[in-house]
């Protein structure tokens, strides 16, 4: 049993009737699934003048359009439990593919298409996330430039528990679209190739025929899709949601949330109606930015993404404060990653950084 204890001021209840003049800070472990206390500071833990070393919060602005990032997928982030990429498909692959190194999570920011695979053909959105597991060989056909933002696992995707919510909270089974099996398209070639990912290097197979030839399958593993618009987020007028309470994947040391357009709380019950600060100790933060108006952040654009590391606090730059209650409905569409064990930033990611993000919390 915890052994839960208080001292000075406080509030009865954590992000209700902060009182006025002080700033909340929500010090936790796990992420935002492990003990946690409250402290309450004259000062904003952000409203620091300098900050001297390697750890402060990081920003890539969108990149999408950049020529590094055409027809191709450049890592941003990586640890031993994943790796995250951007890049854009512009046209249709020569080749199939086979990730025989990890799981796969595709994040459609933008653009039409379909993939092919062996379980089956899955259309391709805005909005979407497909899950591809380890080993599947598809091919992914563009018929709207796409821009994606992937996520590769080493373990599955797996739904989150939804406990005392029930099954059919955050989203329905119903909700997932899973392929019929249908044969590859292609026909009346030589031959085809299949590029497999494996160690982290490229083999690959050639063969006389389409090699998505399955007339049929059975199982519970399978690719499969959903829609960051069938998300169906946690409420409350009373008190404002963690992060943990946006979880749409969990995976072996990191989760996968969505925020989507919801009501904010009431005003008239006291209530933070931005983001607490906090440094969240034992996990890596990313978030991806889709689509909406990012109020709790200024001058972040769709496909931006913010990487705030383990140990550093961050929460809502000044305006978002001063405009808090002007708010009653957020039209934000944001993926964020919670990783337990430290994000290494690649070459894609230090070559592209706003350097200057941190000083954003400066500006008054």
């Amino acid at each position: 049993m915890e052994n839960f204890k208080s001292s000075g001021v406080h509030t009865k209840q954590a992000h209700v009737k902060i009182p006025e003049g002080l700033f909340e800070e929500e010090h936790g472990r796990k992420g935002f699934f492990g003990r946690v206390s409250h402290l309450y500071h004259q000062h904003k833990p952000t409203d620091w003048i300098n900050i001297e070393g390697n750890l402060k919060p990081r920003n890539l602005p969108p990149l999408f359009e950049e020529k590094d990032f055409q027809n191709k997928f450049i890592k941003i982030l990586f640890n031993k439990d994943l790796e995250v990429y951007l890049g854009t498909l512009n046209s249709t692959p020569d080749s199939f593919f086979r990730n025989a190194d990890f799981d796969e999570m595709f994040f459609i920011h933008d653009g039409e298409g379909k993939m092919e695979t062996i379980y089956g053909h899955i259309p391709l959105k805005k909005g979407d996330y497909v899950i591809v597991p380890r080993g599947t060989t598809y091919k992914t056909y563009v018929s709207k430039p796409m821009k994606i933002f992937k996520v590769e696992s080493n373990s599955e995707f797996e739904d989150p528990s939804r406990g005392i919510l029930g099954p059919n909270a955050l989203y329905d089974q119903s909700a997932k679209f899973v392929p019929e099996a249908a044969l590859g398209s292609e026909t009346g070639l030589s031959e085809y190739h299949i590029d497999i990912k494996h160690h982290g290097k490229k083999t690959r197979l050639t063969y006389p025929f389409n090699p998505l030839d399955v007339k049929g399958w059975k199982g519970s593993l399978y690719a499969w899709k959903i829609s960051i618009y069938d998300y169906c987020p946690i409420n409350s007028h009373r008190y404002h949601i963690p992060p943990s309470g946006h979880t749409m994947f969990v995976a072996k040391n990191f989760v996968v949330c969505s925020f989507v357009a919801r009501p904010l709380e009431y005003t008239s019950e006291g209530v933070l109606k931005v983001p607490f600060f906090h440094s969240n100790i034992d996990y890596d933060e990313i978030l991806f930015y889709h689509q909406g108006n990012f109020f709790s952040r200024d001058n972040i654009d769709a496909g931006a993404i913010t990487f705030h590391p383990q140990g550093i606090h961050h929460g809502p730059h000044p305006k978002a404060f001063l405009k808090a209650n002007e708010n009653e409905f957020t039209d934000e569409f944001a993926v964020m990653i919670d990783a337990r064990n430290p994000l290494q930033m690649a070459p894609g990611f230090i070559q592209h950084e706003n350097t200057d993000y941190w000083k954003s919390w400066m500006v008054k």
